[in-house]
Parts: structure tokens; C-alpha cells; sequence
């Protein structure tokens, strides 16, 4: 009887580069921004990304732009939520309650919590003009800084699947 073993080469990640930005603008605005000075057409999204995290629901803001002509797809999807709760603490009588607002930060990469806007570049990453691009987005106002993250100091891989 004949035994056939398959390997497989590729490890089941898809290619990416992840490019962080340090920003303190809206995510509206720093699309506009991008699209300004790297000729993009980033749109929103109709549906956010959803996740939960710490047992409450996170929606961070994704814009895409497909470029036809670079076979390349980027999305820009913001790291932080901000959340508030209001919380209700009975003090011993009946009619007397204290309200108090709680803020929560969220993370979707929770390991770079530092980080205020990724940009996801899905494209032949041998092709693509990275540094034209780091360049640029470094050249924004607003922008503090850009860098690429390197793909295996990730640790939340499935947090950038956006399909």
C-alpha cells in the first residue's frame, strides 16, 4: 500500500504589512488625512469591527481602499474604544443612590495599547513602496509617528481578519 504525505509550505497567515500611527485625531479625520497626502480613497465601512473584550462589547472604526492598479488593499481601523459606564452604588437607605461614570479603554491589539490607528496593507509585500509610505504618513501634521510592526510581535492575529 503507497503512503502520500502533503506538505504544505504556506503556515495559514496571510501576508500583511501592519503599519502603527500615533495620532490623537478622530479616525474620520485621520482617513481624510491619509487620503490627503497618499492619494488614497479610504471609505468607512458600513459595518465597524465588533469584539469582545473583558465581557463588553468594542467597536473600533474600519475605513478600506482597494487599489486596482498595486493590487493592494489597505484598511485603517483604530486600536482604542472609549466606553463609560454608569454605575449605580446603593449607599444603605432606600431612596439614596450614587451615580458614578466609569471610562474603559479597550485595545483591538491589546499589546500595543500605546498605538492610536493601524494601518493594514494587504498587497506583494516585495512590490509594495513602504518606505514612500512611511515617509508620507510621517510627513502628516497630526501624525506623531509610523512605524511597521513586525508581524510576530502580534499576538492578536485573529483581531485583523476584517472579511
Amino acid at each position: 500500500m503507497t503512503h502520500y504525505k502533503l506538505h504544505l509550505d504556506d503556515d495559514g497567515e496571510e501576508d500583511f504589512i501592519l503599519v502603527a500611527i500615533h495620532c490623537s485625531e478622530e479616525a474620520y479625520k485621520m482617513a481624510f488625512m491619509i487620503n490627503k497626502h497618499l492619494s488614497m480613497r479610504l471609505q468607512r465601512k458600513k459595518n465597524d469591527i465588533e469584539l469582545i473584550l473583558d465581557e463588553v462589547v468594542s467597536t473600533f472604526s474600519l475605513f478600506e481602499y482597494e487599489s486596482e492598479q498595486q493590487y493592494t488593499k489597505f484598511y485603517l481601523v483604530e486600536n482604542k474604544c472609549k466606553l463609560t459606564f454608569e454605575k449605580i452604588h446603593t449607599v444603605g437607605s432606600l431612596f439614596e443612590d450614587e451615580n458614578s461614570e466609569k471610562m474603559k479603554i479597550s485595545h483591538l491589539l491589546p499589546e500595543f495599547k500605546k498605538v492610536d490607528f493601524f494601518l493594514k496593507i494587504e498587497s506583494d509585500i516585495e512590490k509594495f513602496p513602504l518606505r514612500k509610505t512611511l515617509a508620507q504618513l510621517n510627513e502628516i501634521n497630526e501624525v506623531i509617528s509610523a512605524y511597521v510592526v513586525e508581524n510576530q510581535n502580534i499576538k492578536s492575529h485573529n483581531n485583523l481578519i476584517f472579511n
